[in-house]
């Protein structure tokens, strides 16, 4: 991402000090646990693709920082959430919030990181930038409790599974894109062209996402973790879709009730590698990652797109 960064360098500056001003609070502990969670923030993808995509079209403006700021508090929220949903205690190789401060203070955090969100962009009149967000959390929601439901079941549609990253992961980069388009192009067209863009890293990033549970690196999370919970993945669904009934059932079988057992899950990553499920999630993974690229091209070439370009290839080329 250097070259991302370089193109961006002192906006990504001016973001950190938009971002720690937003998360403020006068109550003491809120604002430590604030502090705990801006050292410990990621690579900030979402708030860069914010920036370069406003960028693409024109002058960023004080409106981009604050729509980089919501979209950055709207994914910290549901992180802040997701791990207490999850009861997961580790965060990017640090203690959650909730492993620290426990589950009720927790959600009041991610209630608050929402709160003070929806204030930025309604103080500041960015009524379009607000619509894009809150439309995005709505998809999020909807995703995760589709996801909920299907895996209870284990439905192994594949078309399901698109319907629930596109909502859970790929709606919030979608509207990353479009929400810092919108603060500096004219014509919605090409600000719902960057949404598009958006929603194809985003289904990439999700399929990469997948194919962690399925390795051996150190991604943050432990390997068969999404088996553990049960989760709908593009690699375990071709692999239960194109296996003999005897060893769906058997497959099936470690997921719904030995998905605990280290031997077990160890031979479902097996049966998964061996079937060609990681073969056939990458190439979908490239599949998404060129339309974003091929919706990115259609932009005049600049050292913006070029950034662009090298955050969606990160996406797909990431370890970790």
């Amino acid at each position: 991402m250097n070259l991302a960064k370089q193109v961006i360098a002192e906006e990504l500056s001016l973001f950190e000090t938009h971002f720690k001003e937003a998360v403020k609070s006068r109550i003491a502990l809120l604002d430590r646990i604030m502090q705990y969670i801006v050292k410990r923030k990621g690579k900030q993808m979402r708030p860069m693709f914010v920036l370069l995509s406003a960028k693409l079209g024109g002058r960023i403006n004080d409106s981009t920082y604050r729509a980089a700021s919501l979209v950055e508090l709207v994914h910290t929220a549901t992180l802040v959430h997701d791990d207490v949903v999850d009861d997961s205690m580790e965060r990017r190789g640090f203690f959650s919030v909730n492993a620290l401060w426990k589950n009720k203070i927790a959600i009041l955090v991610g209630d608050y990181l929402l709160s003070k969100g929806l204030l930025l962009s309604l103080t500041n009149k960015d009524h379009e930038v607000l619509e894009i967000l809150t439309d995005a959390f709505r998809l999020m929601a909807e995703g995760e409790l589709l996801q909920f439901e299907k895996s209870r079941k284990l439905n192994l549609n594949e078309d399901i599974y698109y319907d629930i990253i596109k909502g859970k992961t790929a709606s919030l980069l979608a509207s990353a894109c479009a929400s810092g388009a919108a603060t500096t192009f004219d014509d919605p067209g090409q600000v719902a062209k960057m949404k598009l863009f958006g929603e194809k890293v985003g289904m990439a990033f999700q399929v990469k996402d997948d194919l962690f549970d399925y390795g051996s690196q150190d991604v943050g999370k432990p390997t068969g973790n999404d088996i553990k919970e049960k989760k709908l993945t593009l690699p375990l669904i071709y692999t239960l879709n194109h296996s003999d009934k005897e060893t769906r059932r058997k497959l099936i079988y470690i997921v719904k009730n030995e998905n605990t057992n280290k031997e077990k899950v160890q031979f479902l990553i097996d049966s998964v590698q061996q079937s060609g499920g990681i073969q056939y999630a990458t190439e979908k993974m490239m599949a998404f990652r060129d339309e974003a690229l091929a919706i990115l091209y259609t932009f005049p070439d600049s050292d913006v797109r070029r950034a662009l370009e090298e955050l969606v290839r990160y996406t797909t080329d990431r370890k970790f």
